[in-house]
């Protein structure tokens, strides 16, 4: 355990030598001595006390002036005081305690007395200190337990999507390259950087409802007949569904883009026909981000469009199917843009088609 410190500041000579013995007889180290308050006041900061002991009338700086420029002192914030004086007047007292003293002691000390009050504050410092040091240690088991739960929520992200994946002829770069498109709308948009990873982290589980698409229909290669496409725009209820009732904010992000990422800016989307901004801003963001991986990518009943034809196809549809302030602050990024779709190339995909190829957009199941 650390010895305590006592700094004791007095302009006279006899008396620090009587009170530093004392001292060092109560708590077994010498005390921390000063005869100049200005220099007792600079080593405040340095040596950080567990207990002062301040004389009232001293040159330069008195015993209030000293108490008050102390307790600017961060580390001596909450040190106990005890102001040393021959003075028993009332205001004296009560303009001290105002300033942050602890304790008086009148002169000539009372050796009994001194001890007691040595004693007893330096216990309460003691105290004082297992409890911040305890409240310091919480705060690190809290911050610690909170990343676990985070962590978690990320598995549970990530073992969802892959889920979705395994039923679905998307690839898994396609949530990843989607994703951080979302994100690089939001950080366009201004967003906070806290809501752009929120986005990062629930983009991936757009698609989760796909889960309760039959098989015949989510693996169909060929256009869908429109019984099959009413089956086909029920994933965002299902993947709302599925994701309801979370306290995590990367689910409940989710859940919101899972239901929204299908409406479009001009009303005629699904699953609600919601319209312009009632369209959340997740499901406006994710609607541009993924129906431009849908067309930049190579699935089994289709080719992948190029990169430019993708931007001319994402600008035509500003204003109806997108939302115009997303659609601007993705091609604002579009460096960026080029940089993701690089970053997480599928392995076996064409980079881009050429620009006579017809791929009719009803034929990309995801935009429709």
């Amino acid at each position: 355990m650390n010895m305590p410190k006592v700094m004791i500041v007095d302009d006279n000579k006899l008396n620090l030598m009587l009170l530093s013995k004392l001292t060092e007889s109560i708590t077994g180290t010498a005390a921390l001595v000063y005869d100049d308050p200005v220099a007792g006041l600079g080593a405040c900061a340095v040596e950080q006390p567990d207990l002062i002991l301040v004389d009232y009338m001293m040159p330069h700086l008195d015993g209030h002036d000293f108490i008050r420029l102390v307790r600017r002192i961060p580390a001596c914030a909450d040190v106990p005081i005890v102001m040393v004086t021959t003075e028993n007047e009332k205001a004296v007292r009560q303009q001290a305690l105002e300033l942050g003293a602890t304790e008086f002691l009148l002169k000539p000390v009372d050796v009994t007395e001194y001890r007691s009050r040595v004693r007893n504050l330096l216990d309460l410092r003691r105290a004082h200190n297992m409890l911040k040091d305890r409240a310091i240690l919480l705060k690190h088991e809290v911050e610690k337990a909170t990343e676990e739960v985070l962590a978690r929520e990320k598995e549970l992200i990530i073992r969802l999507s892959r889920a979705a994946e395994h039923r679905d002829p998307e690839t898994g770069a396609h949530v990843l390259r989607m994703a951080h498109y979302s994100r690089l709308i939001a950080a366009r948009l201004d967003l906070s950087e806290d809501y752009q990873d929120l986005i990062l982290q629930a983009a991936p589980m757009h698609d989760i409802g796909k889960l309760g698409i039959p098989d015949a229909i989510l693996l169909k290669t060929g256009k869908l007949s429109e019984d099959e496409m009413r089956t086909m725009r029920k994933h965002p209820k299902i993947g709302a569904r599925i994701l309801a009732g979370s306290n995590a904010p990367s689910i409940r992000l989710a859940e919101e883009i899972a239901m929204t990422h299908h409406e479009k800016f001009d009303g005629t989307g699904y699953p609600r026909c919601l319209k312009g901004e009632d369209i959340p801003l997740p499901g406006r963001i994710v609607a541009v981000a993924d129906v431009f991986d849908a067309l930049t990518s190579e699935r089994p009943y289709k080719r992948a469009w190029s990169a430019e034809k993708a931007r001319q196809y994402i600008e035509a549809n500003s204003g109806t199917h997108f939302c115009p302030r997303c659609v601007n602050a993705f091609l604002c990024g579009w460096e960026e843009v080029l940089a993701i779709k690089g970053r997480f190339a599928d392995t076996e995909e064409a980079e881009s088609v050429s620009e006579s190829a017809t791929v009719p957009v009803t034929a990309v199941k995801l935009c429709a």
